[in-house]
């Protein structure tokens, strides 16, 4: 799981929607959370990948489109021997194979978001430090494993 970010941060950024967090996730093959790390809301995917890979022991990832990077997400796969199951960009000079009918289970983590955006405190973000949304999220995956 993530670190807890340092004291006064608020991991809030502006995006299309106005201000928002994002949440970067990891799950295991059931769907079932291993991991978490906040943004603010402008913020890449490509920065959740950085700290969510680190130390990955995984057979395969499946992730969107927005984690089709060679150095990043690609090159960090293949030095720990797991199978990137992502669809490539479509401006992507080499187009490259993935398993496509592996890639249907990705559905498991879109099912978890909307999980935990069941309540109220993750969906609309009424803390203003990272640290106390992040317990959060972490509680209301806690409460989704129990169910």
């Amino acid at each position: 799981m993530q670190e807890l970010p340092k004291k006064g941060e608020q991991a809030i950024g502006r995006s299309k929607g106005g201000l928002s967090t994002k949440i970067h996730a990891r799950t295991d093959a059931l769907g079932n959370p291993t991991g978490f790390y906040l943004t603010g809301g402008q913020a890449s995917d490509l920065v959740g990948a950085d700290h969510l890979l680190v130390d990955l022991e995984v057979e395969a990832l499946l992730a969107d489109k927005a984690y089709d990077a060679d150095e990043r997400v690609l090159d960090v796969l293949e030095a720990c021997g797991a199978i990137a199951v992502i669809p490539p960009k479509r401006n992507r000079l080499v187009q490259r194979a993935y398993d496509k009918e592996l890639y249907k289970a990705r559905h498991l983590i879109e099912n978890f978001f909307s999980k935990i955006k069941q309540f109220r405190a993750i969906a609309t973000r009424y803390d203003k430090l990272s640290r106390n949304f992040l317990a959060g999220v972490h509680l209301a995956s806690a409460c989704v494993l129990l169910n």
